[in-house]
Parts: C-alpha cells; structure tokens; sequence
C-alpha cells in the first residue's frame, strides 16, 4: 500500500498567503477562477507528482468561481481536504469537488458583505479616523495594522476549520449558522454605527438666529467700567468664570434650540434620509454629490 500523502502545516500557509491575491486575475467569464486556482498550486504540488496529474488540477479548478473574497477561506479548506483525500485514492471526482464548491460559494457571499463591509470594516475605519481628524498619525496606521490582522486572521481560521471539517462543513451550511451570523453582526454594526453618527455627521444651524435680546445688568460683562491694564483682564476672566456673558445682547440659534431639544438630531435625520435612499437604489456618488451641492447652498443662503 502506498503512502498517504499530507497536506502539511506549512503546506496549508503557502495556500492561504496566496489567497489574499484571490482577486488578482478576476475576469467576467469565470471571475475568481484564475486566483482560486492560484491559492491551490502548492497544495497541488504537494498532492500530485506527475506532470498529467496537476494538469488535471489545475484544469478542474479553473472552473467559475465567485464569492465574497475572504469567505472563500472555509471554501479552499474543504477543497484542501477533498483533494487530499482524493490523491490518497478515495472516489471523489470532479463533479463531486466543483459541486461542493459551487454549494458553498452561494451561501457565503451574502455572509461576507453584512459582516465585513458593513460591520466590520466602518467600525474600523471609525475608529481610526477619529484618531485622524485630531491630527494623529497613528490613525491610518491603526486602521491598516488592525483591518489586515482582522482579515488575515479570519481567513487562516477558517481555512483551517474548513481543512479539518471537510465535506462535513457543508452540513453546517444547510443549518442556519450562516443565518445566524449574518442576523448578529448587522445588528451589532448598525448599534456602533448609530452610536458614533453624532461624531461623524455635523450639520450646524448655528447662522440662523431665532432671537436676540438685551440682557439685564449684571448677566454680562462690562466692558467700559473694567480696570485698565491687566487688572482689567483678570476681572474679565474672572466674571466670565463666573458665568457672565461676553456681550450684553444673547443671541439663540436654530442650533441653540436643537439642541436642547435633542442634540444630534439633524445629523441623525440626515443619515435616514441617506439609508432611505440606498433603499431606493439611489447611487452613493449622487447622494455624495446632493449633500456636496446641498451643503455649499445652504452656506451660501446663511443657514449653515
């Protein structure tokens, strides 16, 4: 009896760095085929040793193949195994291999956009640009280093989990872990998501004044009878401390009173108005350029 050939650790790591390059031969035949079958040469290589034998390989999986890039991971670890099993003489042929693929491909693209574009990556991306907008460099620095340690990661587990499982992962897809998963993290992306609007949206009414009226004396600063010199400015400070106004005449903004009101409240009605939209079908780049066209507007005319 021969030996079994093994996929070794080290085997496995060669597939998964080429993985990331997935995408680097996407084409509108048979998109992802070129880098899927680009991951699995050294596994390949390592499985089979005659020339016929990769050949062969490789031709089966040029086939079409598309899906969310990083959900491809659990992909390539049951086709690890499967061929592993095959080249240690169990009956699995083509279809068998092609149809597992295509069977799990469908189910994980729609799992890859809730959980990484719309979760994942704007908590992110959220994180470092508040640390970027105060002038901090660590903010794309932390944004690059955190992002490819999330991704890097979770595609070399669920290689690995795909790799261990085999065909049997395909069990759990049927299972409405998928669903799960999907439900879970669009909740939590919309809780942190809504939670930072009020940091990331300014809408300002600050130019619109409701009212202005003159307040009673000793409610401000006076500013003929102050000392001259620096005794003047101490006063100043100090009853400014104090809680006097700087001006005699209060003047309240559109601004003032949404505020009280309820602050952020322009901001988060703006952000509805944006993910209604997107219901819609309305392109991101126009409503990019509407609140663009808006927002020099509204300036021009004084309201914000």
């Amino acid at each position: 009896m021969a030996d079994q050939v093994k996929l070794s650790k080290n085997d496995r790591i060669h597939v998964w760095w080429r993985s990331t390059f997935l995408q680097g031969s996407w084409n509108y035949e048979r998109m992802q085929n070129g880098g899927w079958a680009y991951s699995l040469i050294p596994a390949l290589k390592k499985l089979y040793t005659t020339k016929e034998d990769r050949a062969a390989a490789l031709k089966r999986h040029l086939e079409f193949f598309n899906t969310h890039p990083y959900l491809a991971s659990p992909v390539i670890g049951v086709t690890l195994a499967l061929e592993e099993e095959r080249a240690n003489g169990a009956p699995i042929d083509d279809v068998a291999i092609q149809g597992v693929k295509v069977g799990m491909m469908g189910p994980l693209a729609g799992v890859g956009d809730p959980v990484f574009w719309y979760t994942v990556k704007p908590i992110v991306g959220a994180l470092a640009a508040s640390l970027a907008m105060t002038g901090n460099i660590l903010g794309p620095i932390l944004y690059f280093v955190v992002w490819n340690l999330i991704r890097m990661g979770f595609m070399w587990y669920t290689q690995e989990f795909g790799y261990k499982a085999g065909s049997k992962i395909t069990e759990d897809l049927s299972g409405g872990i998928l669903q799960d998963i999907t439900k879970g993290a669009s909740i939590l992306g919309m809780f942190i998501l809504a939670a930072l609007i009020e940091r990331w949206v300014n809408v300002d009414f600050s130019p619109v004044k409701v009212s202005t009226i003159k307040q009673s004396e000793g409610a401000y600063i006076d500013w003929a009878n102050l000392p001259s010199g620096g005794e003047g400015i101490k006063k100043a400070l100090t009853e400014q401390q104090a809680g006097l106004s700087l001006d005699k005449y209060k003047t309240t903004t559109l601004q003032d009173n949404l505020n009280q009101l309820i602050p952020g409240l322009a901001a988060l009605l703006l952000t509805f108005l944006c993910m209604w939209l997107l219901k819609k079908k309305v392109s991101p780049i126009v409503i990019i350029l509407g609140l663009f066209v808006f927002g020099v507007v509204m300036h021009v005319l004084g309201v914000m």
